[in-house]
């Protein structure tokens, strides 16, 4: 929506294939928010479960919960990639529900409610890859230095236009600072040099991506 809760089709990331990122470069994006590997694996399994449920039209039970972490309130984004090409990718900014929920939702709304792809089918499941990426809080700021390619996401807002890029973004690109701010500002449906205005409003995020 215009105020940046639920990001989709007007911001959310692009992946290709023939710019992939290395596995160097991978390590380096976004940040580490203290999420064990389990708790990572159980994230990873709802999102499939989800998926592949809701494809076959089959019913489905959600793991039990016990870490108090997959409880706090999380934004999060679900990105589905077929054969390195993203498939849907779809995220809430803000932390609305509980980070288990959240990818609950992201990886429903990212097979099924991406309206720039159809609907995921059962005979593409053996070929998808899950990439999720958990949020910090948005901070607001007025000096673009502050924005560190790799560990930032860019979130740009003038009126009643909006665009979010991911931390991974301008590391699959070979962005610089610059490019970044544009970019976003693309996704915005603004002008490119739109970042420079007085009354834009431009907030940094990170993300522990995997």
């Amino acid at each position: 929506d215009k105020h940046g809760t639920i990001v989709g089709y007007m911001s959310a990331a692009l992946y290709t294939a023939q710019n992939a990122r290395s596995k160097a470069d991978k390590e380096n994006i976004g940040v580490n928010l203290g999420l064990t590997e389990q708790e990572k694996e159980t994230l990873h399994k709802i999102a499939k479960l989800v998926i592949e449920n809701k494809t076959l039209k089959k019913r489905y039970s959600l793991p039990e919960i016990t870490s108090e972490t997959l409880r706090e309130l999380r934004g999060a984004f679900v990105t589905i990639k077929k054969r390195g090409q993203l498939r849907g990718c779809i995220g809430y900014v803000r932390a609305l529900k509980p980070l288990y929920k959240t990818i609950e939702d992201m990886a429903k709304a990212a097979a099924f409610s991406d309206p720039r792809f159809p609907s995921v089918e059962a005979a593409e499941l053996p070929e998808l890859e899950i990439e999720i990426s958990v949020l910090t809080p948005l901070q607001k700021i007025s000096d673009t230095s502050k924005i560190e390619v790799g560990k930032h996401g860019l979130s740009i807002r003038k009126g009643y236009y909006s665009g979010l890029l991911l931390p991974q973004v301008p590391v699959e690109y070979g962005w610089d600072r610059i490019a970044f701010l544009e970019h976003t500002c693309r996704k915005a449906g603004l002008p490119p040099n739109a970042w420079q205005d007085k009354d834009v409003e431009l907030y940094i995020f990170s993300a522990d991506v995997f």
